[in-house]
């Protein structure tokens, strides 16, 4: 995979940077005088490492999501289906109890007590 190495520059890269920022303000502290590389000061490079760290996350993540994308997709799919089985069996009880009722008939499940009782 060509987006591993990259993750991995990303990393290195905000490492090096949060040591170059943390150079540059011992430098600050110790000699009282604030010194930049191509202007850029030691909480620029700071900022930059973060900047370079959240992209190797989001490149991070979205290989993970890539790769596990199948795997999630059918255990949504199952979801779906055993909650669509669920309200179908809803619905059938739904309509035959209401069957039953405008028929004038007791409710089944009585109705089956009742049998068992007589039989």
């Amino acid at each position: 995979m060509l987006i591993l190495p990259l993750i991995d520059l990303l990393i290195l890269a905000g490492t090096a940077l949060l040591g170059v920022g943390f150079l540059l303000k011992a430098y600050a502290i110790v000699m009282s005088k604030n010194f930049s590389i191509l202007g850029f000061g030691s909480l620029d490079f700071v900022v930059m490492a973060g900047v370079c760290w959240g992209f190797a996350l989001a490149l991070a993540a979205r290989s993970w999501v890539k790769l596990n994308e199948g795997n999630l997709m059918a255990l949504r799919r199952e979801q779906l289906q055993a909650q669509a089985r669920r309200q179908a069996q809803e619905l059938e009880f739904t309509h035959d109890h209401n069957a039953n009722d405008a028929a004038g008939g007791a409710d089944p499940s009585r109705a089956r007590v009742a049998r068992v009782e007589r039989g």
